[in-house]
């Protein structure tokens, strides 16, 4: 019965407009359409926090063991991480910037709002400028996100302030975070997954 309502609800949100915001190059899958492991997936995500289907997960249906093993990677790293909301929807939204993605932007800006983060750093972060005022945490994964992905390491000195600020778990948190979202925002790239024309951006699109 349960499995009947979770499917009975994609069938609404697929009949509605919820995901009008989908990508070009990856059209919506309709519920009829779906192999049963594309429901199964589907449905698993419906029953989860994230409670409707979106970003990039119509186009993570494709793979479906993928999509279910990501989608439960992704409930982790945005829902239960050792890291405070705050300094998480940082590094989500500089993982964003960094990539040049415009839905992930705008998914997660109010997000971070939300959870705390000052809207002066958001602001730097979307002009690609390191933020003023930044509280010690905010700094460390600043510092920590940037060499990450500039460098493709983390030098001593930053990771002894991370680990002792964040202990090993929060480290290993704080790179996954970063991980997961770059998979996101190039899986969002790619098929195109754009925002609503009326959502206010501070970059452009990758690729535009």
């Amino acid at each position: 019965m349960k499995t009947i309502l979770r499917i009975s609800a994609i069938a609404m949100l697929f009949a509605g407009s919820a995901l009008a915001l989908t990508g070009e190059r990856m059209p919506e899958i309709p519920l009829d359409k779906m192999s049963p492991a594309q429901r199964s997936v589907a449905a698993a995500i419906m029953s989860g926090p994230r409670k409707s289907i979106g970003g990039p997960f119509n186009a993570w249906l494709r793979s479906p063991e993928l999509a279910d093993r990501l989608q439960k990677v992704g409930e982790y790293v945005r829902f239960n991480s050792s890291l405070d909301k705050r300094i998480n929807e940082m590094a989500i939204l500089m993982t964003a910037q960094a990539w040049g993605s415009q839905y992930e932007w705008y998914a997660h800006a109010p997000l971070a709002i939300k959870a705390g983060l000052d809207p002066a750093i958001i602001a730097a972060i979307g002009a690609g400028r390191k933020p003023d005022n930044m509280k010690d945490d905010e700094a460390i994964v600043w510092e920590f996100t940037t060499q990450l992905r500039r460098d493709r390491g983390v030098d001593d000195a930053i990771y002894a302030k991370a680990l002792e600020k964040f202990g090993e778990r929060g480290v290993v948190d704080l790179i996954g975070v970063n991980g997961y979202y770059d998979v996101v925002s190039m899986t969002l790239n790619v098929a195109q997954v754009k925002p609503p024309a009326d959502a206010e951006l501070p970059f452009l699109q990758a690729g535009r």
